[in-house]
């Protein structure tokens, strides 16, 4: 099979990328290599790199050609540093995925696509009432965060709500730039399947980490921080009370439920977790084991408008849609991941 993997250098598509090439896929990657410093070491030699942005119409039009899967995973991922970065993540992740889409239309393309979203796009998760039963977290306000009050509270009585583990089906939410251009990257790429009868897939990572994770920057995820703050013998700041929960699944895994999703026919949006929710202070002490002589991480009641609370997957659907099971085990994967090689 002639695999297009976008975005193939970088952190979740490296990974793909060697899974793909070690099985004996023909592997196609189109990358910007706009990250990198130099050009990446983990690419298969097996690999055709075609180097260009999403951007790159004459770049698009030979990475799609003769394909007969894509995996899209490019996109400009993470919070950012402010709404400043709207435009970027519009013009990288929305109308990067329409020029992929409108260059594989021209193509007249209707093999698989497996698309890279993110849980994100719930906003806050799915909670619990224990007078109401379930119900919908509002946005949480300034004025709770500013006072230390972090739950998300009963819209009818004002009791802190109890996250439950969120199913594929939970109404899309999104409550930061980010999010709301992975909303619009599932509904364009479901609206080109509709339109051309290719079979699509959505996969909404939950927090990825592992080897070749970038390092410490702004668009960086939270493993990767708190690590690079250990290795600079410096407290990892944990926002809030440190209990956000979160899951935290490994690249390897996630690379592997890329290659179940290619293999498959079954369209429709999957979360991909490794079912075992911790909260974020719980990760950094993971790693604080791993670095004993630096500090011990400081739980500072600093927050980000638009982080959410508690956002844990089912990971019920990707495996009986998939086939897809996480295997690395927490304790295992963050010992491992604070001697793994960062970008």
């Amino acid at each position: 099979m002639r695999v297009l993997v976008t975005g193939g250098a970088g952190f979740i598509g490296g990974a793909i990328c060697e899974r793909l090439a070690a099985r004996g896929d023909e592997v196609v990657v189109l990358d910007s290599l706009a990250a990198h410093e130099k050009p990446p070491e983990r690419l298969p030699d097996s690999a055709e790199l075609i180097i260009g942005d999403l951007a790159d119409e004459s770049a698009l039009r030979r990475a799609v050609d003769g394909v007969d899967a894509v995996c899209h995973q490019a996109a400009r991922v993470g919070l950012g540093v402010d709404f400043d970065d709207v435009a970027d993540y519009v013009a990288d992740n929305d109308g990067g995925t329409a020029n992929l889409l409108r260059a594989l239309w021209r193509r007249s393309f209707t093999g698989r696509l497996v698309v890279a979203s993110s849980m994100v796009v719930y906003g806050e998760g799915r909670y619990r009432c224990a007078e109401h039963g379930d119900i919908r977290a509002a946005p949480r306000h300034r004025a709770d965060l500013d006072a230390g009050r972090f739950e998300p509270r009963c819209p009818r009585c004002g009791d802190d709500l109890t996250w439950a583990p969120v199913p594929e089906d939970a109404p899309l939410d999104p409550r930061n730039v980010y999010a709301a251009t992975k909303v619009h990257t599932e509904h364009l790429s479901s609206l080109y399947g509709r339109e051309s009868g290719a079979s699509v897939c959505a996969l909404r990572y939950h927090n990825v980490y592992g080897p070749h994770m970038p390092r410490d920057t702004p668009y960086a995820g939270v493993a990767s921080i708190f690590r690079s703050a250990f290795e600079a013998g410096e407290a990892p700041h944990v926002f809030e009370d440190g209990a956000s929960t979160r899951d935290f699944v490994h690249v390897d895994d996630v690379a592997r439920a890329n290659l179940l999703a290619l293999d498959s026919d079954w369209t429709g949006a999957c979360n991909i977790a490794s079912g075992e929710p911790h909260t974020v202070g719980e990760m950094a002490e993971a790693l604080a084991t791993e670095f004993p002589d630096a500090p011990r991480p400081l739980v500072t009641g600093e927050y980000r408008l638009g982080d959410v609370r508690h956002v844990v997957a089912s990971p019920d659907l990707a495996a009986e849609a998939l086939g897809f099971r996480a295997s690395t085990d927490f304790k295992e994967g963050m010992a491992a991941f604070a001697r793994d090689p960062l970008r």
